[in-house]
């Protein structure tokens, strides 16, 4: 799928964008001291980012959690946070590198099902000059999902199913959508975020 770049400028995809993507906060600030001191290239160093968003940061619909994390900070800290905070964190790790990051989103069954309704479900594009845009998905892999870092073939965590009215948006946003912080902002758990995310851009 060709992606549709919001800005053709790549700095502004390096922005912070406080309280929700910052650098200079303790964990995310450590977090990144720790990728530079293992990779020295940007595609090593985006590759641990990613594994680490993907599987440092729980998935809050999987384990339970309750509690909804918003910024990278706080998500990182807790080490949960559903689609959209695990977006934000990757974000933040990779504009603190200076690596370029945006982020996506998809329209996908709430529950598999028709009946069950729709729900937008938070990605990532990251820009490697060798390499240009592409898409990555940290959501955390479980039986039936197995998303990886590949810059050739995206292996995301959902196949979307145009004919289940499910969406595969182009888009590569500089910030979070406000319709996704307005939800989760407003949600007093992650149970009432299940039900209160957006259903479309």
């Amino acid at each position: 799928m060709k992606l549709h770049i919001e800005s053709s400028i790549l700095e502004d995809y390096l922005l912070e964008i406080p309280p929700i993507i910052q650098f200079d906060t303790p964990n995310i600030s450590q977090k990144i001291l720790d990728i530079q001191s293992l990779a020295s290239s940007s595609l090593d160093r985006a590759k641990l980012a990613f594994e680490i968003a993907r599987d440092q940061v729980a998935h809050s619909f999987d384990t339970g959690y309750e509690k909804v994390t918003i910024s990278a900070e706080e998500a990182l800290t807790q080490h949960e946070g559903i689609c959209f905070a695990k977006s934000h964190v990757l974000a933040a790790l990779l504009r603190g590198m200076g690596i370029p990051a945006g982020f996506c989103y998809q329209r996908v069954l709430r529950k598999g099902t028709i009946e069950s309704g729709y729900a937008l479900h938070g990605l990532n594009a990251l820009y490697l000059e060798d390499v240009g845009w592409f898409r990555v998905d940290p959501r955390g892999n479980k039986v039936g999902i197995d998303s990886q870092f590949n810059t050739e073939k995206e292996e995301l965590a959902y196949p979307i199913r145009p004919q289940l009215g499910e969406v595969d948006y182009p888009e590569v946003f500089i910030a979070p959508l406000p319709t996704v912080i307005q939800a989760m902002q407003s949600s007093e758990s992650c149970q009432s975020l299940f039900y209160n995310r957006p259903e479309m851009l």
